[in-house]
């Protein structure tokens, strides 16, 4: 009787011990104060759109506010610096995109590692592209642009947002793998105006952006970039049914600083994956023009490195540098 009473007695000064030690880095105690999504690029974008369409969700998920935060330069290194070298406490995130994929390859002089310096957190959505012509271009299918293109060497321009940009390299990329030999057109500002009235012939363009001139017949869809063939374009082939292997597409996550503690990573990501299979949200995904990717950390990680490899291929072909 004295050993049971004298071990019960050992077992609950052990439970208080316990609840007095700090639980700050548990993810049971996560968040307890507002938390900063750091986004690359200007208000009004794509991606601030989607940052401001999954906060609201963690933040009433979570029972704290979900700040969106701009921090626009550099083609989003800038905002990658910052949560770079942000504490590793859950408090600091970023809304990663292929962009940072194609610069660890475009810009020599990074001061961070991207696949080493960020927490692969969650994937949200893939960006579709098109491969869009001026309605001028007499090639109907992949296959009679690319004899139209090795018929006219250097004599067809194609448009991108920049140089760098996931419409250019997705045009390089093409180039590569069909073997023809099309002009790179940078853009600063919009592209579309010149790609309407035939200054330039062709973009691999988003999907959300060309969209309503695909509808309006201002633009043809060749063929969607993507693997499969998309239920906003159905008639639309893919560019791998006449290209083999062709794939190109931009993406969004979310990523934090390196070290996170995982399980403040995993409650991210599981609610992150459960706005991704609500079908309110899936819809209001969709009406941006982007399709839902959901995935675990591990495999986001995977895929980001399988990307950024994919894309310094790309960029190496091109000769591509960061102005």
């Amino acid at each position: 009787m004295k050993l049971a009473r004298r071990k019960f007695l050992h077992l609950t000064i052990g439970a208080a011990a316990l609840s007095a030690l700090p639980r700050s880095a548990s993810a049971l105690d996560y968040p307890t104060r507002p938390v900063r999504l750091i986004v690359g690029f200007p208000a009004g974008s794509a991606s601030d759109i989607l940052a401001r369409l999954i906060g609201p969700w963690l933040s009433q998920r979570l029972g704290q506010q979900f700040v969106v935060e701009n921090r626009t330069g550099a083609a989003t290194n800038i905002a990658t610096e910052s949560v770079v070298r942000a504490a590793p406490d859950g408090y600091t995130l970023l809304l990663a995109t292929s962009t940072n994929a194609i610069n660890a390859t475009l810009y020599k002089t990074l001061s961070f590692n991207f696949i080493r310096d960020i927490e692969p957190v969650a994937s949200i959505d893939r960006v579709p592209y098109v491969m869009a012509v001026n309605p001028s271009v007499p090639a109907k299918t992949v296959p009679e642009f690319i004899a139209y293109a090795k018929a006219n060497p250097g004599k067809i321009n194609f448009a991108s947002n920049g140089i760098g940009s996931g419409p250019h390299l997705a045009g390089e990329l093409f180039k590569m793998m069909a073997g023809v030999d099309l002009i790179h057109v940078p853009y600063s500002g919009n592209p579309y105006p010149d790609l309407i009235g035939g200054q330039v012939q062709l973009m691999f363009s988003p999907i959300p952006a060309s969209i309503g001139y695909l509808k309006s017949h201002q633009l043809r869809a060749l063929a969607v970039a993507t693997a499969t063939r998309l239920n906003v374009l159905p008639n639309v082939p893919t560019v791998a049914e006449s290209v083999p292997g062709y794939e190109a597409s931009g993406w969004q996550g979310i990523g934090a600083p390196r070290n996170t503690p995982a399980d403040i990573v995993g409650v991210l990501n599981k609610e992150i994956n459960a706005a991704l299979a609500d079908p309110a949200m899936k819809a209001r995904i969709a009406t941006l023009g982007y399709t839902a990717f959901a995935s675990s950390p591990a495999d986001f990680g995977k895929f980001i490195a399988d990307e950024t490899e994919k894309w310094a291929k790309v960029v190496k072909f091109s000769g591509a540098k960061a102005g």
